[in-house]
């Protein structure tokens, strides 16, 4: 898999510029969703290649991230005249660049592309590291491939477009990266101020975040081994968000993932020995910012079933999970049975109120 140029911007435009210019293509397209096409697009609307590329616009969200609007995407880039040689654009979230990524990946059987996101969620996870896909049937990201972008511009400037609630959404991955790193990026992280946001800090804890993704991605693009390790909070989290897709109550990616990271800090606690005053930090800044999520004991069997067809999986029925003993010390390819997952449940239900 190619290396992706990640760029923490100083100049945007200047480097956007230049991530353009690096590319021969015959037509670009730049694909928004209808909130960047109201908010982000006209940050960067009056730069020359910008008037000329051909715009894709789709529904905003991730309910939007389904077969229907990839479709729209190819049939786009078809009837305006895309070819091989063509470069798309995706301005946007997690569900832009996950989708334009895997439009891109597929159309003519690969075309170049370069990823501008706008949200942190984005910024510090979907469209860093090469992972593209779609939802499908009921799944999360049920269908995608490995294609990075050839550049990823990181702007913190575009974050003032978002609310806190998505700002918190990508927060819970730096959060994850800070678990999985070292103690005191992580310590660093529980002490932001998520309330009164220090814009410039923020950039560069995200380029800390962003490093702490390349490094791992580096050492195992296609998830074989170490990748693994930033599933931390993911099983339990995707099976929380395909339970609220499934009950037509989204949730964002980023509040699943940290509720996910309760239940796993908990399994990690019982498994592996992680230690409790950490576990307990850590929930505490998770209670405080992002709530919870509502269930009962009645739906703990299809939770253990959203977990049970986990892309992650090695085989059927086997529910795989990435473990932390300590806070930068990662234990892969850890099970645990329907008994153990009834009991994280138990303790999510009981810790978070």
């Amino acid at each position: 898999m190619s290396k992706q140029e990640i760029i923490i911007c100083q100049n945007f435009k200047k480097e956007l510029t230049e991530a353009v210019n690096a590319h021969s293509f015959d037509k670009l397209f730049i694909l928004t969703d209808e909130h960047t096409n109201v908010q982000c697009l006209p940050l960067i609307k009056d730069m020359d290649f910008i008037k000329d590329a051909i715009q894709i616009n789709v529904g905003p969200e991730d309910i939007h991230k389904n077969l229907e609007t990839l479709a729209y995407v190819w049939k786009q880039l078809s009837e305006k005249g895309g070819t091989r040689h063509s470069l798309m654009i995706n301005l946007g979230g997690g569900m832009i660049t996950d989708l334009g990524g895997f439009a891109a990946a597929t159309f003519k059987r690969g075309i170049s592309y370069i990823n501008i996101p706008t949200t942190l969620l984005s910024m510090v996870d979907a469209a860093v590291g090469g992972k593209t896909g779609i939802n499908f049937n009921d799944l999360k990201n049920e269908i995608g491939a490995f294609c990075p972008a050839d550049q990823v511009l990181i702007n913190s400037e575009f974050l003032k477009t978002i609310d806190r609630r998505n700002l918190l959404s990508g927060y819970a991955e730096m959060l994850k990266h800070g678990l999985i790193s070292n103690v005191s990026h992580w310590a660093e992280l529980l002490k932001f101020d998520t309330y009164g946001i220090d814009y410039t800090k923020l950039q560069q804890l995200i380029g800390e975040s962003v490093a702490i993704k390349e490094a791992v991605v580096e050492k195992d693009p296609f998830e074989k081994n170490i990748r693994k390790a930033l599933n931390f909070g993911h099983t339990a989290g995707h099976a929380f968000e395909s339970f609220s897709l499934h009950n037509n109550l989204p949730v964002l990616h980023g509040y699943a993932v940290a509720w996910g990271m309760v239940c796993e800090l908990y399994l990690s606690h019982i498994r592996v020995g992680f230690p409790k005053d950490k576990l307990r930090q850590t929930i505490q800044f998770i209670k405080e910012n992002y709530g919870k999520l509502n269930f009962t004991c009645e739906d703990y069997e299809t939770l253990y079933n959203f977990m049970r067809h986990d892309k992650k999986n090695s085989s059927s029925g086997i529910i795989n999970f990435t473990l932390l003993a300590d806070v930068g010390d990662i234990r892969i390819n850890q099970t645990a049975t329907q008994e153990e997952i009834y009991e994280l449940l138990d303790f999510y239900s009981e810790t978070m109120g």
